[in-house]
C-alpha cells in the first residue's frame, strides 16, 4: 500500500515515488527519536591478523528487533566499520567543545566526517554517500523501532 501511495504522490514517477518512501522512512526514524532503546546486542569484531579489535554497542527496543538478520548485520558492520576507519566519537555530539575549538571552521565538516562514526561513509560502499547515520535510520525506518549505536572500543595492537 505504501508504494501505491508513493507512486500517486509521485504521480508515476518511480524514481519520485523512490524519493518519496525514501522520505517516509526518514520520517518515521525520526518520529521514533524519543522512545528508549534498552535491548540490543553487543558485537566483538576481530580483524584478520589480529592486530585490531573492536566492541561495539548497538541499541534497539526489543530483544525480537536484536534477533534479527537485519539488525545483527548491521551491528557486525558498523563493528568492521569502525575497526577500518577509527572513529573517535559515536556522534557529533559527543565531540568535547574544547576538541572543536581547536578545529578551524572550515575543517569541521571534514573532522565530523573522519572522526564521528555516524558522520563517516560506510567503507562497503564505493559511491561513498552511504553515512553509518543513513544506515541507522534505515534500519529503524525498516524494523519499526529505533536502532541506536551506544558505544564502541577499539584495540589496535601497539597503540595508545
Amino acid at each position: 500500500m505504501d508504494c501505491k501511495a508513493a507512486l500517486e504522490a509521485s504521480q508515476g514517477d518511480l524514481q519520485g515515488a523512490v524519493e518519496h518512501l525514501r522520505k517516509k522512512g526518514l520520517a518515521d526514524a525520526a518520529k521514533k527519536q524519543h522512545r528508549e532503546a534498552k535491548d540490543g546486542l553487543i558485537h566483538a569484531y576481530i580483524h584478520p591478523g589480529s592486530k585490531i579489535g573492536v566492541l561495539v554497542e548497538v541499541n534497539c527496543e526489543t530483544d525480537f528487533v536484536a534477533r534479527t538478520e537485519d539488525f545483527q548485520q548491521l551491528v557486525k558492520d558498523i563493528a568492521m566499520q569502525v575497526a577500518a576507519a577509527n572513529p573517535l566519537y559515536v556522534s557529533r555530539e559527543q565531540v568535547p567543545a574544547a576538541v572543536l575549538d581547536k578545529v578551524v571552521e572550515g575543517k569541521l565538516e571534514k573532522f565530523y566526517t573522519e572522526m564521528c562514526l555516524l558522520d563517516q561513509p560506510f567503507i562497503k560502499d564505493a559511491t561513498g554517500k552511504t553515512r553509518i547515520k543513513d544506515m541507522v535510520d534505515g534500519a529503524t525506518a525498516k524494523m519499526g523501532e529505533r536502532v541506536v549505536v551506544k558505544r564502541f572500543a577499539r584495540f589496535q595492537v601497539g597503540a595508545d
